[in-house]
């Protein structure tokens, strides 16, 4: 007998510091039927990141479940960050796991785009795989002003969202997608200077000339801590060491040392077990 398919959901929220509001969404997601798997909250970028996985009817159920929450529960008026935002309920991507192609989870992130606008009056942009148009495939770029931004973008040519049509007043948009699998992983550096975060960044990331497939943006951590915070998605063509070790080269030529990394959601076993070749000394980590 044949499995279901399989899909991931990584909802991104707007919320990272109240501990109540944070386990309603966990709460929300788990009683659409989706399995949570990981769940990871950061005050400091003022965000929690949700993993789940659950068949077809599952996770769609369980991301209008949490759009509900994140719009009653969320008032990005007073949401005030390091992480970049465009919505209370901020991306929600469909990844296509056993049994699924990606163009199922396209058919998925635009049905739940069109029922939570349906539901709750949040309007979405479509990025990645399930982006209607070509300049809005990267996350970047839907996201470029946050929420402060969006009106202003609707009174611009083409600046409308792809489903719905003006924000919310509270909980914005949502950057809706449809994407491969991906490692979201992130570096801090021991400094206080941001600006060698971004350097770093865009030094790195695809989109200014660096590594392709590689997504990477610079933030503010804390006292004396800043991060380079990346999305590898392809692990295979940049593996995790490569990353570490180009971010511990690039702050070495200022003087600066990796206070610590950290892993958000899941991560595929090969990837761990090339890094852990890569740092035994193994000349040949895929073989």
């Amino acid at each position: 007998m044949t499995s279901s398919p399989l899909f991931e959901i990584v909802p991104n929220v707007s919320e990272g510091r109240n501990a109540a509001v944070i386990d309603e969404c966990i709460a929300a997601v788990a009683a659409g039927g989706a399995r949570v798997i990981h769940r990871t909250s950061d005050s400091a970028h003022h965000r929690s990141v949700i993993t789940a996985v659950g068949t077809r009817e599952k996770v769609l159920a369980s991301a209008i479940n949490l759009a509900g929450v994140t719009t009653t529960r969320i008032d990005l008026r007073k949401h005030r960050g390091e992480h970049p935002r465009i919505g209370a309920l901020d991306v929600l991507p469909f990844v296509p796991l056993r049994h699924a192609e990606l163009a199922d989870a396209v058919a998925l992130a635009r049905e739940a785009a069109a029922a939570i606008w349906e539901r709750y009056h949040v309007p979405s942009f479509l990025y990645g795989d399930a982006a209607l148009r070509p300049q809005r495939r990267l996350l970047a770029d839907v996201r470029r002003g946050e929420f402060e931004a969006l009106p202003g973008r609707l009174r611009s040519a083409g600046g409308e969202p792809d489903v719905g049509d003006v924000p919310h007043a509270s909980a914005g948009a949502i950057a809706v997608g449809a994407r491969p699998f991906l490692v979201a992983f992130n570096v801090d550096l021991a400094t206080d200077d941001v600006r060698l975060a971004h350097k770093i960044a865009r030094t790195l990331r695809e989109r200014d000339g660096g590594l392709r497939t590689l997504r990477a943006i610079g933030l503010a951590r804390g006292p004396g801590v800043v991060q380079v915070s990346f999305n590898i998605t392809d692990f295979d063509a940049v593996p995790v060491y490569r990353v570490v070790e180009l971010v511990r080269a690039l702050a070495a030529e200022h003087g600066v040392g990796i206070a610590r990394s950290e892993l958000i959601g899941l991560i595929p076993r090969r990837a761990v077990l090339d890094s852990a070749a890569y740092y035994a000394g193994d000349e040949s980590p895929n073989g």
